[in-house]
């Protein structure tokens, strides 16, 4: 059974969500403050932490980003409906992915499962791990364990960022549409005004840094989509 954790000062909202989500087979934790939040969260455990972002004694992005010091949980996000700022700021800190306040319990657990599916590892033996390894020059990427190499070295990835860079891979030296990208890492397509691609790409690019040309690894066609070079 998975564990998740959600932190929001909405004593009702909590309640509410938590008696659903463990209705889909979850274990549902709680805590009412960015505080008891982080420190929930830290004590390891969890699968997954759905965290609002105004919350009294340490907000939403504070607390994200004291998680992200340490670990790599997947979050999800709790914003205001039409604040893209905070949805942007969130995705730059390391969140997997966010949905706007007041939202459905349904559309809530939508949005858990699909996270969990891009983020959860699979035990295998070591030459399954090896054969359905992804090279495209010094990257490496292991879709089974979730795992990436640059260079030899792990590549800290969120699990967002994982799925995103696994699809450019797949794909390396093609340009690939954003709806595809979405599609294939998020399941879902993409909606109009929706960034949160482009905000994972940055930070993706940000992490392998530049080639010696001087141009980043990661490719972009306004407009169109992204390419991830080969060489």
């Amino acid at each position: 059974m998975h564990k998740v954790l959600l932190v929001d000062d909405d004593v009702d909202l909590t309640s509410m969500l938590s008696l659903y989500i463990s209705r889909e087979g979850f274990e549902v934790a709680v805590a009412n403050d960015g505080e008891a939040g982080v420190h929930e969260a830290l004590r390891g455990g969890y699968a997954l932490v759905v965290l609002d972002i105004m919350m009294p004694r340490l907000s939403g992005m504070e607390a994200l980003r004291r998680i992200r010091t340490t670990s790599n949980v997947p979050v999800l996000m709790l914003t205001a409906r039409g604040d893209n700022v905070d949805k942007i700021v969130g995705l730059n800190m390391g969140a997997d992915d966010y949905v706007p306040k007041p939202c459905t319990p349904g559309e809530l657990v939508a949005r858990i499962h699909a996270i969990l599916r891009r983020t959860e590892s699979r035990s295998q033996p070591e030459g399954a791990k090896a054969a359905q390894a992804l090279n495209v020059g010094a990257l490496t990427l292991y879709p089974g364990t979730r795992q990436a190499l640059w260079h030899g070295t792990p590549l800290e990835l969120t699990g967002t960022e994982f799925s995103l860079l696994e699809v450019l891979v797949r794909h390396a030296g093609q340009l690939t549409s954003k709806q595809d990208i979405s599609q294939a890492a998020f399941g879902r397509p993409l909606t109009r005004f929706d960034r949160r691609i482009d905000v994972h790409i940055s930070s993706i690019r940000q992490k392998l840094g530049m080639r010696d040309d001087g141009r980043s690894w990661i490719q972009s066609v306004r407009g169109l989509g992204y390419q991830l070079l080969k060489d």
